[in-house]
């Protein structure tokens, strides 16, 4: 009998959720064979079987949690192969850094990275966790263990308030009698989760001010403005396109932008992430764009399309909205919001005319950037977006 534990699919989170098994008890699987579709950091990835043999148990049913390591199916026999681990239990070692680099490091607290994960979703200090694998490695067993854990723990959210923590019965107790439960899953999961993130590592803070954009040739196509304006930006000030290390309290200054773009989906906000926007060209930006929002609206964008971004660009001003406070989410520093552009009464030599004018807010980390440098950014964007074309 052989256990299938959900593998660490390289998205720096602790659980997934299952959406969909290929298979059944009984079934006669084969190596790489789709086995079952899960969703995790706004993605449904479809896991394949490492096994060749027989299903014997399937533990979770769709829209179950499960763990990061967390046993996932069984077999009958089968030996293991190809990439992806069976236990989930590689030796790689977080490294402190920022970035997706891990390193072997001698030091307490040495954990896989799902039990790293798992360990700040609990709240365990590693440090306190005696590691049960090679050489004191901290595994997920010793997680749970310490955390008085069961491996065989359901973590789907709990179907009423009975087993549920205090604060959790007492708002159910008194929400209204017409009221109804809808746990968050996929996409707004990870939205909370990284806003989450946000408001508890990010000192945010927000400038705000206006382009005048009443000389522009063409009206429309403002994503396209807003990329050319960040990259304009970037060059004059580049100290915003950056990454923030709170553990070494070092600012990592990027050398080309990746840019994450926020798509409004009837799922949730997905932000998936243009590369190198500062070597494409316009037609080269806007079928980058319009592929990443037709995936964001499929569901299926990759796993790779939401990671590792330098800067964050939000144009909520195609629904609504003035100005906004957007947050930043780490370890980048930066995002731009844009509002919905109108015709305001702007004085020119002194009489009044209706210009359309662009409003704009910045929002940065100002544990890292400065007041003067996010003005700057904003100086330039403002500069670019009121050129003629």
């Amino acid at each position: 009998m052989s256990t299938f534990r959900l593998p660490d699919l390289g998205e720096g989170l602790a659980e997934a959720e299952i959406v969909e098994w290929h298979v059944k008890v009984g079934d006669d699987v084969r190596v790489d064979q789709p086995m079952v579709s899960v969703e995790t950091a706004k993605a449904v990835v479809e896991v394949p079987a490492p096994f060749s043999g027989v299903v014997t148990a399937l533990r979770g049913a769709p829209g179950d949690i499960v763990l990061t390591g967390a046993p996932l199916i069984e077999f009958d026999s089968g030996t293991v192969v190809g990439s992806m681990p069976a236990t989930a239990m590689e030796e790689f070692v977080e490294s402190p850094s920022i970035g997706n680099g891990r390193n072997f490091v001698n030091t307490r607290g040495r954990a896989v990275p799902a039990a790293r994960a798992l360990a700040k979703r609990l709240g365990v200090d590693l440090a306190a966790v005696p590691g049960g694998g090679r050489a004191g490695l901290i595994t997920l067993d010793d997680v749970l263990q310490h955390a008085n854990i069961s491996a065989t723990t359901n973590f789907a959210p709990a179907a009423n308030g009975a087993s549920a923590s205090p604060g959790a019965r007492a708002i159910a107790a008194a929400r209204p009698a017409d009221g109804s439960v809808e746990p968050l899953r996929g996409v707004r999961r990870a939205m909370a989760q990284s806003m989450s993130l946000s408001r508890d590592q990010v000192a945010g803070s927000t400038v705000c001010d206006d382009a005048d954009i009443h000389a522009w040739r063409q009206r429309g196509d403002y994503m396209l403005r807003l990329i050319r304006a960040m990259i304009s930006a970037w060059r004059a000030e580049p100290a915003l396109n950056a990454w923030y290390d709170s553990v070494t309290q070092s600012r990592i200054l990027v050398a080309h932008i990746d840019l994450a773009i926020a798509v409004d989906t009837p799922g949730g906000l997905t932000i998936p992430v243009l590369r190198n926007i500062e070597q494409k060209s316009p037609d080269e930006l806007r079928a980058a764009v319009a592929l990443q929002k037709d995936a964001a609206h499929r569901r299926s964008t990759s796993p790779a399309d939401l990671r590792d971004f330098t800067l964050l660009l939000s144009n909520f001003g195609t629904l609504a909205g003035r100005y906004g406070i957007p947050l930043v989410v780490p370890p980048a520093v930066a995002i731009l919001g844009a509002g919905k552009v109108r015709d305001d009464a702007v004085v020119v030599a002194g009489a009044v005319f209706a210009h359309r004018r662009m409003p704009l807010s910045l929002s940065f980390d100002h544990r890292c950037i400065t007041g003067g440098e996010a003005c700057r950014f904003l100086a330039a964007v403002i500069a670019d977006l009121e050129m003629p074309d």
